[in-house]
């Protein structure tokens, strides 16, 4: 007996019950649900193209699928993205019962090259930091959100949407809520907790110098009191997009650190812990990641930065030593 021939509406109804699922099992945030939903849709398209039905989804049409996105010139890291939201709705269709096993363990997948994060030495960070101006409020703010995102590696929405009774200065923890809800307790570096404490002081007093003002101009917008920690000179919390327009702005001062986004900071502070012997598993822990596969990528880089070191201080670590004592 044939398949039935594919409909669009198949492929548009299960995509949809997924996103949908994904959304309260997973509590995934809006902008991770648009980002698989425009994989899917990739996905989808080429399914109608090939005319591939959703009881015809095989490890035969997921690896055609990955051809087809490297012959688009695609690099590794999107179609590893991609092929891990089309594992997704493997399972979703696994559990409706219209495919009777999960395909995806038959496609190999060795052969898309993982590309290795930049990150900033310890002295660019150093610059970095010493470039911004904490004569203002808004540059103490700038301050402890770079000291933050380096010192405790957090994400750039878990940066922006902390709040204040996630952050327990005096012990030295701040409760991070990362992707799909999950929590996690990360540690503060005592520059971080200085810089913290030294913005939200100053927060304060302006904050209550502001609503002196306002008492004798009814007519002002009244400052808000948020519970965001991060705030804009109008109150507000500090969005996705602020951060990274102050993080430019600071980092345009020097050219050579003008390629750097919010993301680099985290890449920075795991490459840095692996290099100074931290453990894996330790990481892994503080970055968030709920497979290890994930940090692994850092090793890479610790292991650059090993091979360097032997170069530079091992007496039979280069062809020169070697050839000079032979001579």
């Amino acid at each position: 007996m044939s398949a039935s021939p594919p409909e669009a509406s198949g492929w548009d109804a299960l995509i949809d019950g997924h996103l949908a699922r994904m959304r309260v099992e997973r509590g995934l945030s809006i902008h991770s649900i648009h980002a698989y939903a425009r994989d899917l849709a990739d996905f989808h398209e080429f399914c109608r193209g090939h005319e591939i039905a959703p009881a015809q989804f095989d490890s035969g049409a997921i690896t055609r699928y990955l051809a087809s996105i490297a012959e688009r010139g695609f690099e590794a890291s999107t179609q590893r993205r991609r092929l891990s939201a089309v594992r997704g709705l493997a399972r979703e269709l696994i559990d409706r019962g219209i495919i009777s096993h999960d395909p995806i363990p038959q496609v190999k997948i060795s052969n898309l090259a993982r590309k290795l994060p930049r990150t900033l030495s310890r002295r660019d960070i150093e610059m970095l930091l010493d470039a911004i101006d904490t004569s203002t409020v808004r540059g103490l703010r700038d301050r402890a959100m770079l000291e933050l995102a380096y010192g405790s590696g957090l994400r750039v929405s878990e940066l922006v949407g902390l709040q204040l009774p996630q952050l327990n200065v005096r012990a030295g923890l701040v409760t991070v809520f990362g992707k799909g809800g999950k929590e996690r307790i990360v540690p503060l570096g005592r520059a971080a907790m200085r810089a913290i404490a030294e913005y939200l002081k100053r927060r304060e007093e302006e904050l209550r110098a502001d609503q002196g003002k306002d008492a004798k101009r009814p007519r002002r917008r009244p400052v808000r009191a948020p519970g965001a920690v991060f705030i804009t000179r109008l109150g507000r919390p500090m969005t996705r997009q602020g951060f990274f327009k102050a993080l430019k702005g600071w980092a345009g001062r020097d050219r050579r650190l003008s390629w750097i986004s919010p993301h680099t900071l985290r890449h920075s502070f795991a490459t840095h812990l692996l290099e100074g012997g931290a453990d894996l598993r330790a990481v892994q822990e503080m970055l968030g990641h709920s497979d290890i596969s994930t940090t692994q990528i850092y090793t890479h880089l610790s292991k650059s930065h090993l091979r360097k070191v032997h170069r530079m201080y091992h007496p039979r670590a280069t062809r020169e030593a070697v050839s000079t004592r032979n001579d």
